[in-house]
């Protein structure tokens, strides 16, 4: 099993160029499934997530053409379409799986889908998505680990979601897109990859309106189309990498991204005395010889992103003060705290709530990755930390960065794949 070994004590500097969202990209290219025309996307990232839904997409008889050249393009031509079946060996370590359920109702009448994995950071829910489905005509029953779900033409329904949910938002638009008549969803998520799918499925030829703001508005057609459509810069990419600078005392700037969906981070990140500068499709920080510790509470877009939460506990790790750091999105995402404790972190835990108190140094040791974001939190930590690190189960971290030790290297750091 793969590790990263670093060595800390490099303050990151240069540029580097941030890839496509994963988080856009798995339910654009489940919107492949809504058309038998060819779907051309450009700015996927190479990533084990992406490369397991489209393996996943092929057995089910999309014929997926792979990436190729800078633009990393793919096209994927789902026309013969024959098994809308999402088996569990395939969907067991990726969350995302569920995303092929709204899809295959709405075009094959008919859909099996695997109840899905992914990370272990707290309960995320299908019941939204079924209770969704349900309102627009689905019978659907859970039995065997399967979601079995039918239709004969989805009926636009009016929907408000118990729970604001990305996947769930993602889902039901797509379901929407070929359904008959008007749907209003209530609730929805804002988050921009919802945006970005929402902006794909227009091109494809749906008609949806509200798409960022928590009404979203659906008519259906009758037929979607092929389309070309490139992947938005992945935010939480592009955060990670600020964050990893401003933790060295580095300056960076970062290429083929923007901050428009980054104003809580970025705020975050100047409030804890960093230099940030913005371009066009660039972004450049430079960070302070010491950072403030600053407190934050995590919520749905737009405010701070549970995704993020990990990286900037790292850094309050070796900022100067006490901050503390509140989880409501996932119970059980402070997994990384034991990890960061075994470095030399002082965090304290308190229900939802961390107290982390900057120390003068980190040391370096072995640890374990949990989670994605765990991940990326203990690469922060490892990078200042004084001596080796060496990073386990990093399989975590090719489900969503990709390149990651290289982009690192590229910037100074001390990092090899081992």
């Amino acid at each position: 099993m793969d590790k990263l070994a670093i060595e800390g004590g490099a303050s990151l500097a240069g540029e580097i160029v941030i890839s496509g969202a994963k988080n856009a990209a798995l339910p654009i290219l489940c919107a492949a499934l809504l058309t038998g025309g060819t779907m051309t996307f450009s700015n996927l990232p190479r990533l084990r997530d992406v490369a397991t839904l489209l393996k996943l997409l092929a057995q089910m008889g999309v014929c997926v053409t792979p990436e190729s050249g800078e633009e990393r393009q793919a096209a994927l031509d789902a026309s013969g379409l024959n098994n809308p079946c999402a088996p569990y060996d395939l969907v067991k370590t990726m969350r995302a799986s569920i995303l092929v359920l709204g899809p295959l109702l709405a075009r094959c009448g008919e859909a099996k889908v695997s109840l899905p994995g992914g990370c272990a950071i707290g309960a995320r829910p299908v019941d939204q998505h079924i209770k969704g489905l349900q309102a627009m005509g689905a019978e659907i029953a859970v039995e065997q680990g399967y979601i079995h779900a039918r239709a004969g033409r989805l009926k636009g329904a009016r929907i408000c979601t118990d729970m604001v949910t990305v996947t769930g938002t993602e889902n039901l638009i797509m379901a929407a897109s070929l359904a008959e008549g008007e749907t209003i969803i209530e609730n929805a998520a804002r988050e921009p990859e919802v945006v970005d799918l929402a902006n794909c499925l227009v091109s494809m030829g749906a008609r949806i309106s509200g798409a960022g703001t928590d009404v979203i508005r659906i008519q259906g057609v009758k037929k979607l189309r092929g389309a070309t459509y490139a992947i938005m810069p992945d935010r939480i990419e592009t955060g990670t990498y600020l964050c990893a600078a401003a933790a060295t005392g580095g300056k960076v700037r970062l290429l083929k991204t923007s901050a428009a969906s980054l104003d809580s981070v970025i705020d975050k990140l100047m409030d804890a005395g960093c230099d940030i500068r913005f371009a066009r499709d660039a972004i450049s920080l430079q960070a302070p010889a010491r950072l403030k510790s600053i407190s934050l509470r995590t919520a749905p877009y737009p405010a701070f992103p549970t995704d993020m939460q990990a990286q900037f506990m790292a850094i309050n790790c070796v900022a100067d003060g006490v901050a503390t750091i509140r989880e409501t999105i996932f119970e059980n995402r402070f997994m990384h705290v034991a990890e960061l404790q075994r470095l030399g972190a002082d965090i304290q835990i308190e229900g939802n709530n961390a107290i982390v108190r900057g120390v003068a140094s980190l040391q370096g040791a072995t640890v374990m990755a949990t989670d994605l974001r765990a991940s990326a939190s203990l690469v922060v930590a490892a990078l200042v930390a004084q001596g080796e690190t060496l990073i386990d189960r990093i399989y975590h971290l090719d489900r969503g960065y990709e390149d990651m030790a290289e982009k690192l290297s590229a910037l100074g750091a001390k990092v090899r794949r081992i």
